[in-house]
């Protein structure tokens, strides 16, 4: 149910056509919460039949016109119910952490491989982020808006600077294990 609100989120961030709302998901949503461009298209045509959004009007015949699109009072209010929810975590599902527990009954071939590979991605977006935090965060900017937006951004750092925490000490143990 998050994929609406996500929506929602950021058409009350800027009203946007559904091609400028994908592009701005993929730069920002989208590093926690990622949905093919397919998928907000589908969505926006559901929000705006609920009655959440609506077109905007166009100077322009509509017929090969991009849609630009507003929330409305109902989508508002939607989302507001919705983040005043009481939610629980979802549980931890880990492709690499499942592959790394059977390895220990099957062997480790080609784990250590992607151990590696895991831990240039997982560097590779902690730059990422920590750019986004330069450029985006600089001292000062404390607003209640971008305190809340920043500690959105803080917890992909500090999820990433865990990630090649723990797999850095995963190779290590890997070199450990080739010792014996």
């Amino acid at each position: 149910m998050s994929l609406p609100h996500a929506i929602l989120t950021a058409l009350l961030e800027k009203p946007s056509s559904g091609l400028e709302l994908t592009r701005r998901f993929d730069k920002s949503i989208g590093y926690f919460w990622s949905a093919t461009h397919q998928q907000i298209y589908r969505e926006l045509g559901r929000l705006e039949s609920e009655g959440y959004i609506r077109a905007l009007p166009s100077e322009q015949p509509a017929r090969g016109q991009k849609k630009s699109y507003e929330v409305l009072p109902a989508g508002r209010d939607e989302l507001a119910r919705w983040t005043s929810a009481s939610q629980d975590p979802k549980p931890m599902r880990d492709t690499m952490l499942l592959r790394l527990r059977a390895s220990a009954v099957v062997g480790t071939a080609g784990i250590a491989t992607d151990l590696r590979r895991h831990l240039d991605l997982h560097q590779r977006q902690l730059a990422e982020y920590e750019e986004i935090q330069k450029r985006d965060f600089p001292p000062g900017k404390d607003a209640p808006q971008d305190r809340l937006r920043h500690l959105v951004l803080r917890a992909g750092i500090d999820l990433e600077t865990f990630w090649t925490q723990w797999l850095t000490h995963a190779l290590d143990e890997f070199e450990h294990l080739d010792e014996q």
